[in-house]
């Protein structure tokens, strides 16, 4: 399978979609497996699509309440940070890191 042969079946599969979305979309479903032949069969189409749609949905979810809590961070004063902020730090690397690798078709970290 192909890119464009994937982006009409996308289209089919959700016909509201914007161009972004299927482009989007084409680029996590071909990341997520190794042989795009797979695709071809509709119900490995379809687990496909439900697995990277709950993927992308976690990792989105979890970069919102990021985002919120680093908004949060950067309204105290830096000099008192605390163990805590810190780590809410280290935990926006992670989510930023697995949004990344999910684009870039590498093995997300745990987070």
């Amino acid at each position: 399978m192909d890119c464009q042969t994937l982006a009409r079946r996308i289209q089919d599969l959700q016909p509201e979609a914007t161009p972004q979305d299927v482009a989007r979309l084409c680029l996590l479903l071909s990341n997520s497996r190794t042989d795009l032949g797979v695709l071809d069969a509709p119900e490995s189409l379809t687990d496909a699509w439900n697995e990277t749609g709950l993927k992308l949905q976690a990792s989105t979810d979890q970069h919102a309440a990021m985002t919120q809590e680093l908004e949060d961070l950067a309204n105290s004063d830096p000099e008192q940070f605390s163990q805590d902020q810190i780590w809410v730090l280290i935990r926006a690397i992670k989510v930023q890191s697995q949004v990344l690798q999910m684009y870039i078709g590498q093995q997300a970290l745990d987070v």
